[in-house]
């Protein structure tokens, strides 16, 4: 039963993992000193630490469906909160956002009218807060294959969400001074590999040991 092997899970994590990292949970104990906002889906198939490699502490991880950060100023906004608290209470130097092939939420917003009844929440979600990623894939690329406005759709909300976080002063005042660095990532499940933004030629590029900051104004990327 998926229950038992959780807490299965959790007697090994307490007898091998903490066990030998006691000292690293001591300190944790103490205070978090993360340098990475990461924000992505809340698909299971997502593992942030697992994907990156990094240890308790190193990430301060944000998600909910669709990796959606609503424009500054949208009320009893939890990603707006903690957003500011990563940037300005724990000093955050750099946010990835990051989508992933197959996302259901997108693939529900290119049809987004068979949810309003059997998904109002998810529907309400997506309305208010991924309608331009939707206009503009159906906009401009219509008579495009279903697969390929899954995939543009889903690099174009990444690209949204990332306009929006430039939305929130505290982002734009630590922008300007060189002290935040934003960054789109697309992450390909069946192949793990991780596609970068490059906005000096508007694609998604594979990343190899190297980063792609993302400047404002971003406009329509498709993958390389």
């Amino acid at each position: 039963m998926p229950l038992k092997r959780i807490i299965d899970g959790l007697n090994d994590f307490h007898d091998n993992y903490f066990s030998s990292n006691r000292e690293l949970f001591e300190q944790l104990s103490q205070a978090q000193s993360p340098e990475v906002l990461f924000i992505t889906c809340s698909d299971s198939r997502i593992d942030p630490c697992l994907i990156t490699q990094s240890p308790p502490g190193e990430l301060f991880v944000l998600r909910n469906i669709g990796n959606i950060i609503p424009t500054y100023g949208t009320l009893n906004c939890g990603e707006g909160a903690a957003v500011e608290y990563a940037v300005g209470g724990l000093g955050i130097k750099d946010i990835i956002i990051c989508g992933h092939s197959h996302c259901g939420a997108m693939r529900g917003l290119l049809q987004i009218g068979n949810l309003a009844q059997q998904m109002p929440l998810v529907y309400d979600w997506l309305r208010h807060h991924a309608e331009s990623t939707r206009r503009v894939v159906l906009d401009n690329y219509s008579g495009y294959p279903q697969e390929k406005l899954l995939k543009i759709a889903i690099e174009q909300n990444v690209l949204t969400q990332i306009e929006n976080l430039e939305t929130y002063p505290i982002i734009r005042s630590r922008m300007h001074s060189g002290k935040l660095t934003l960054h789109a990532w697309i992450y390909e499940i069946e192949s793990g590999a991780v596609f970068v933004y490059d906005a000096s030629n508007g694609t998604f590029k594979l990343l190899e040991n190297r980063s792609f900051p993302v400047p404002n104004p971003l406009i329509g990327a498709q993958s390389a």
